[in-house]
């Protein structure tokens, strides 16, 4: 699997124009009532009660090396590319349901 390497460069952004100056200055007096925020509304709790936790984890992976029976092995590659990922797959199916159950 190939490793994608991304970069970012920081954009350092212009000065603040004369107008911008000015019009900060009249909007810093108002009540936050007095303000028009039709152009960039407020965040309300809608939408966070549809967000799910952890949506965007992604869990580290490590390197191993492990002993698999050759026929389960074989098996796996069968299905087609992807068998690590399918072997990650089926332990964590596992490792979900043993958490799930209850303790004996």
């Amino acid at each position: 699997m190939k490793t994608k390497i991304v970069s970012y460069t920081l954009v350092k952004l212009p000065p603040l124009t004369e107008a911008q100056n000015a019009n900060l200055k009249k909007l810093a007096p108002l009540p936050d009532g007095a303000i028009d925020l039709s152009d960039a509304p407020e965040l309300i709790d809608k939408p966070r009660k549809r967000a799910e936790r952890g949506s965007f984890y992604r869990p580290v992976k490590r390197q191993i090396t492990a002993r698999v029976d050759a026929d389960v092995l074989a098996w796996l590659k069968s299905q087609g590319r992807g068998y690590q990922s399918r072997i990650n797959a089926i332990l964590r199916r596992e490792m979900l349901a043993a958490h799930k159950a209850p303790a004996k």
